[in-house]
């Protein structure tokens, strides 16, 4: 399948949180195992006025990691995905209400029931904003 239809597919099927914070699947990239996520995060999910509080901004890169999976993994009879542990750092102050960031994850690593996953946010001009790890239960088709 394209690109396109698997970016047209993982948007229709996307949680409705992800329209809370006005985001969608913007990319996939195949050799680097990843996707991303165009976010325009409103200052209705901020805390001192413009301040995106912090588990808004784990939302963002959790959602980039747990799609990266789907979107990779998912022909392989992926049909959910757990989170086991998240870890995330802030590097710099993510400010909503003023246009978009870009979370992007990829798999660093997958077994068949684990992932290990690695995303990042980015503001318009390329800056790190936040990283996450996660470690997630894979939960496959049976047979």
């Amino acid at each position: 399948m394209p690109n396109s239809e698997r970016i047209k597919a993982l948007n229709m099927h996307r949680p409705p949180f992800i329209a809370l914070l006005d985001g969608h699947v913007c990319e996939i990239n195949d050799a680097g195992l990843s996707c991303t996520f165009e976010f325009h995060p409103g200052t209705d999910v901020c805390h001192s006025v413009d301040i995106v509080q912090g588990g808004f901004i784990t939302v963002m890169l959790d959602a980039a990691m747990s799609h990266a999976v789907f979107a990779h993994l998912g022909p392989e009879g992926v049909v959910a995905l757990s989170s086991l542990e998240v870890t995330t750092r802030y590097h710099a102050i993510t400010r909503g209400g003023q246009g978009v960031v870009f979370a992007r994850g990829w798999i660093r690593q997958a077994t068949f029931k684990t992932a290990f996953l690695e995303s990042e946010l980015l503001d318009a001009d390329g800056a790190l904003l936040a990283t996450a790890q996660s470690v997630a239960k894979i939960v496959r088709k049976k047979d």
